[in-house]
């Protein structure tokens, strides 16, 4: 397939975009890509890149523009002590400029990761299934460990005692490899 821009060199981007059921494809060469420099899609809508689309995500619903504009004085506020970043600067950019911009903007993350994550911010992962007998055990021994510390801090000692013995039951398998 060619690029439908020069019509000289083969198609290597193909874009597809879907809006109310309509279905448009656009096939590009590398070069005429970078000549473009961000992807203009459909007779010069707002192009499109990942960091557009990562600060996409992340920008709140315009209806909230005013509430935004307050919140957005008070993120340019806090700064990153190595990179210098704002959390304003990362909404445009989309990424952050270094490892210390996550404990840094930890609480305006938050909010951003639940709404991404369906209520979840915090990776729980996957366990393979060759190695999922003893990892499996110890990630629900882990659970358990955090319950009984719940529940000792609630003073409910009896189900405590009955965690407890279930948290040895499955360190014991562990121990014998039974897993």
């Amino acid at each position: 397939m060619l690029c439908e821009e020069c019509q000289k060199r083969p198609a290597t981007l193909h874009f597809t975009k879907i809006i109310n059921g309509e279905k448009t494809e656009i096939h590009l060469c590398e070069q005429c890509a970078q000549e473009k420099g961000n992807f203009i899609f459909m007779n010069q809508s707002p192009s499109l890149t990942i960091n557009n689309l990562l600060a996409g995500l992340f920008n709140v619903n315009p209806s909230f523009e005013q509430k935004q504009q307050e919140t957005i004085q008070h993120k340019d506020l806090i700064q990153c002590t190595e990179c210098g970043m704002t959390f304003s600067r990362f909404l445009k950019v989309g990424k952050f400029g270094c490892p210390n911009c996550y404990p840094t903007f930890h609480d305006q993350l938050t909010p951003i990761l639940k709404r991404l994550h369906g209520g979840n911010w915090k990776h729980s992962g996957k366990i393979p299934k060759r190695a999922g007998g003893s990892l499996f055990i110890k990630k629900k021994i882990d659970i358990l460990k955090e319950t009984l510390q719940t529940l000792i801090e609630k003073e409910e000692f009896e189900k405590a005692a009955e965690v407890r013995d279930e948290i040895r039951m499955y360190e014991r398998q562990l121990q014998e490899g039974d897993v």
